[in-house]
């Protein structure tokens, strides 16, 4: 079985006394990861134990007292690591890990998963600080598209490109034909292991309907057509600023209303809100957002759009939506940035609080790109140096540039 990158990143951390949790979009592959580290766990002669709270006898257990559980764990003076998937079933998730990790840290190890709605409420921030680490599990990255996929031979091909400079492909073109494919469809692990384009549409469609379905339900949204409306209209606007006095007014509901759905679509993993970056410019924005999804397959379903790429009137907007996933991979999202002026002058990401600060704009084909364009905001930012991304030509080179 494949494993996600996260499983390294879990991994490390099992020795430490906090507890772990796994956040994402549902059907990202939460569980599946769970089973995996049972997996490593009996190989590594780890004591360990699955609940998952779906099953209504071990809820209803864990329900009567948190320290419940120490029925569960074998007799051992090793760690024990319980896997809990679900942990949202719970009364008081946030008590019952509290509770746990003040008086059994030293004996048991939780790594639980759970529906976002759970992270959105205040007493697991409050209650949980200094007590857990979260790990954030999204949508496949292209590296894990093609391993999930069984193309080993074409990720082999892009490990080639970075280490050797030189390095020449005759498989350029079938991974083109997968980056695109990968950019349409998105990286939900069960619509890559789907060979059939008419069955990974259907899907995205169930996934769009049945489980942020869920996710709504959770969240306690009341107005649920004015929530998908919005979902869909920030799909539309990915790449552009957010306002909320415009999407209020369009959607005719409350300013704090749309405020607080998308605060669920962030918190529920299918948005991320990009802040602006500003300091020595007069007139740079400061409060405006750039909105993105957080898997293209998604947006796409949202759109009803799975047109090829040579076709689609949007390929600009999808392309700098991939870059920002590429980028949401790679740092903590509150690092990635966006600068614009009130003229219209923008860079499409900045990067000021990594280890090598720079700023990035992105361009579907090579060709558009007109550094003198930018000279406002190289003059005033000089150690932030800007660097270009653009998908077309597609050569060798494009896996350098975003690898």
């Amino acid at each position: 079985m494949v494993q996600r990158k996260l499983f390294l990143d879990l991994k490390a951390h099992l020795l430490k006394k906090e507890f772990s949790i796994i956040t994402g979009a549902r059907q990202t592959g939460k569980s599946t990861l769970l089973r995996q580290f049972e997996e490593y766990c009996y190989e590594q002669e780890i004591p360990v134990i699955f609940l998952n709270l779906e099953n209504k006898s071990i809820l209803q257990e864990l329900n009567l007292s948190p320290l419940n559980i120490l029925k569960f764990i074998p007799d051992t003076h090793k760690r024990v690591v319980v896997l809990i998937d679900e942990i949202q079933y719970l009364d008081d998730a946030s008590n019952f890990l509290k509770l746990l990790y003040d008086e059994h840290a030293g004996k048991i190890k939780i790594l639980a998963t759970g529906s976002s709605a759970f992270y959105i409420d205040d007493q697991f921030r409050d209650s949980l600080a200094g007590r857990k680490k979260l790990f954030h599990l999204f949508t496949c990255s292209f590296d894990e598209y093609l391993e999930i996929g069984g193309k080993l031979q074409l990720r082999e091909e892009i490990r080639n490109f970075l280490v050797k400079k030189d390095y020449r492909s005759t498989q350029i073109e079938l991974l083109q034909i997968e980056w695109e494919k990968y950019m349409i469809y998105g990286g939900y692990p069960s619509i890559i292991t789907e060979p059939d384009i008419d069955e990974k549409i259907s899907r995205l469609k169930e996934i769009r309907d049945s489980f942020v379905k869920r996710d709504i339900l959770e969240a306690g949204i009341q107005n649920e057509t004015a929530f998908y409306s919005l979902f869909k209209i920030l799909a539309a606007q990915s790449g552009n600023l957010v306002n909320v006095n415009e999407l209020a007014s369009t959607l005719r509901i409350k300013n704090e209303t749309v405020v607080n759905y998308l605060t669920v679509l962030q918190k529920c993993f299918h948005i991320a809100l990009v802040k602006p970056y500003s300091g020595n410019v007069r007139k740079e924005l400061t409060k405006m957002q750039k909105v993105f999804l957080m898997d293209t397959g998604m947006r796409n379903c949202l759109l009803n759009n799975f047109q090829q790429l040579s076709s689609r009137e949007d390929k600009g907007e999808l392309w700098e939506n991939v870059v920002y996933r590429i980028l949401a991979d790679k740092y903590e999202m509150d690092e990635i940035q966006f600068w614009r002026t009130t003229a219209g002058n923008e860079v499409d990401f900045v990067l000021s609080h990594i280890s090598e600060p720079g700023a990035i704009e992105v361009k579907f084909d090579k060709n558009s790109i007109k550094p003198n364009k930018y000279k406002i905001f190289t003059e005033a930012y000089p150690a932030l140096p800007l660097s270009f991304l653009w998908m077309v030509p597609f050569n060798e080179d494009f896996f350098r540039r975003v690898g």
